[in-house]
C-alpha cells in the first residue's frame, strides 16, 4: 500500500494525520492487508456458517408491538418538534 493510498483511506476515514504518521499507519495497513488475503487463501468448503459456537438454542419471546412509549422524551431532545415528528432542515431540492 503506498502512501498516497494510506492519504486516501484517512480522508475518506476523516482521519488526520501527520506526514510523520503516514509512514507508520503504511507500515500497519500492509500487514492487515496481508492478514486479510491469508483469510482468503482458507479453504471453507466443508464449513458451515454459525453465528454461535455454542450450539444452543434461545428461547424466543412473544413479539408485542407497541409505540415505545418514549415519544415525548426522545422529541424533548430534538431542536424542533411538530405534530409529533422531528423538524429537520430541508437537503433535497
Amino acid at each position: 500500500m503506498d502512501i498516497n493510498t494510506v492519504k486516501k483511506v484517512a480522508t475518506l476515514a476523516r482521519l488526520e494525520m501527520q506526514d510523520s504518521e503516514l509512514e507508520a499507519v503504511q507500515a500497519k495497513l500492509g500487514n492487515i492487508m496481508k492478514f486479510v488475503e491469508q483469510l482468503g487463501e482458507v479453504n471453507t468448503d466443508n464449513v458451515e456458517p454459525l453465528a454461535n459456537v455454542v450450539d444452543i438454542k434461545l428461547r424466543l419471546r412473544d413479539d408485542v408491538v407497541n409505540d415505545g412509549a418514549m415519544q415525548t422524551k426522545v422529541l424533548a431532545n430534538a431542536p424542533e418538534s411538530m405534530e409529533g415528528f422531528f423538524v429537520v432542515p430541508k437537503v433535497v431540492e
